[in-house]
């Protein structure tokens, strides 16, 4: 039997309703200056739906502060039936005690198997975002989690203590974790690394740690975990905007060429340090990901040059069982022999069906454009083509006969050109 979801628009709706018929639950009240009062009020009610087995609140934007989250949480600390819970408090003036007192109230929720928590653009430090950690220590039978704390003040130690916690959900599957825009570095990724190295039945795993502090060490210790997570059959990494270079690009795409059972891989390394040698070394490893059909790799601003695209495309070529791959590689210095050796990979991309590629703010000219569009017209398993060649220089007359050729195609169905 399929429980009737209850949602609400209105605080005062809700607490007039009958608080324990509820068991799936949904209140919208995003946008509304609620403040730490209504927050408060809020957790009040709750605290007498004791049969609540599925919790969605959405209360971003709200000024709830440390009293309201914490009033909020001692509240949650009642729902001890909860198994699925969604809490978004993104952009509530939320600092350290705040998140502590969040913290200790999910401590006693030791059935939930669901649990996303959203607390972005808050102004929670190491001390609040250790206590939160902490309490995630407790919730064993965590399967699904989804962590968003980017945008706040935490620096060194906190993943430290994040880590801790993860080792003890060993039942995790599906793991989101978004750190992004914090002061991280090379210690905190060893400290994820080491937690992630538990996490033995992960199939599931997006991190997202872009605008830290870490660099190729960093970039080697959390490389070197990956190869414990054998079941891993998707991977999502965000690293923009740190100080990766080639040595830590090698260290990352070694340790994916041994995730024997990925499938679909998203790489953001975009505006690092990686050069022509991290591109190149790069695409020798995920030659040998032979189970990959998915692949998205975000490289832009790291100039690559035309030996470096030349040898990432000549790597990827080894992944015959491509068939979704996305390549943003605009800002990178890239020229026509660039061009002509990324094309020449593409030929042997025989199974590709999806394809879109972004070299656009680079320094190709028309002999370049030619040889591409030549070897796209050769892809002949080609449904869906975007190219993006903007801020070159390239006349339009030399694009309209690269939309010329790759029309060619008998399977081509959707085909666009910038």
């Amino acid at each position: 039997m399929i429980k009737q979801i209850k949602k609400y628009y209105n605080l005062e709706e809700f607490k007039s309703s009958s608080l324990l018929s509820h068991q799936v639950l949904h209140i919208v009240l995003s946008f509304n200056q609620i403040g730490a009062k209504g927050a408060s009020c809020l957790g009040s009610t709750l605290a007498n739906c004791i049969n609540l087995s599925n919790l969605t609140l959405d209360l971003d934007r709200n000024e709830i502060d440390d009293e309201g989250a914490s009033g909020l949480g001692s509240a949650l600390a009642n729902c001890i039936n909860l198994s699925n819970l969604t809490l978004d408090l993104s952009r509530n003036k939320i600092d350290d005690e705040g998140a502590s007192g969040l913290g200790s109230a999910l401590a006693n929720c030791i059935n939930l198997s669901n649990l996303t928590l959203d607390l972005n653009y808050n102004q929670i430090g190491t001390i609040g975002a250790s206590d939160l950690g902490s309490a995630l220590a407790n919730c064993i039978n965590l399967s699904n989690l989804k962590l968003n704390i980017s945008y706040n003040q935490i620096d060194a130690g906190y993943v430290l203590g994040l880590g801790s916690a993860l080792a003890n959900c060993i039942n995790l599957s599906n793991l989101t974790l978004d750190l992004s825009n914090n002061q991280i570095g090379d210690e905190d990724a060893l400290g994820l690394g080491s937690a992630l190295a538990n996490c033995i039945n992960l199939s599931n795993l997006t991190l997202y740690l872009g605008e830290n502090q870490i660099d190729d060490e960093g970039a080697s210790v959390l490389s070197s975990t990956l190869v414990n997570c054998t079941n891993l059959s998707n991977l999502i990494i965000g690293l923009s905007d740190n100080q990766i270079g080639a040595m830590g690009v090698s260290s990352l795409g070694s340790a994916l060429a041994k995730c024997t059972n990925l499938s679909i891989l998203s790489l953001d390394l975009c505006y690092n340090q990686i050069g022509a040698i991290g591109a190149s070394g790069l695409g020798t490893a995920l030659g040998n990901c032979t189970n990959l059909s998915n692949l998205e790799l975000f490289l832009q601003g790291n100039q690559i040059g035309d030996q470096g695209i030349s040898g990432l495309g000549s790597g990827l070529a080894n992944c015959t069982t491509l068939s979704n791959l996305v390549l943003e590689i605009y800002t990178n210095k890239i020229g026509d022999q660039g061009a002509l050796g990324l094309g020449l990979a593409l030929e042997n991309f025989t199974n590709l069906i999806n394809l879109k590629i972004n070299l656009g703010d680079n320094q190709i000219r028309d002999e370049g454009t030619s040889g591409l569009g030549s070897a796209l017209a050769n892809c002949s398993n080609l449904l869906n083509l975007t190219l993006d060649l903007l801020y070159n220089q390239i006349n339009g007359s030399q694009k309209l006969k690269v939309k010329t050729k790759c029309l060619k195609s008998k399977r081509l169905v959707v085909f666009k050109i910038n």
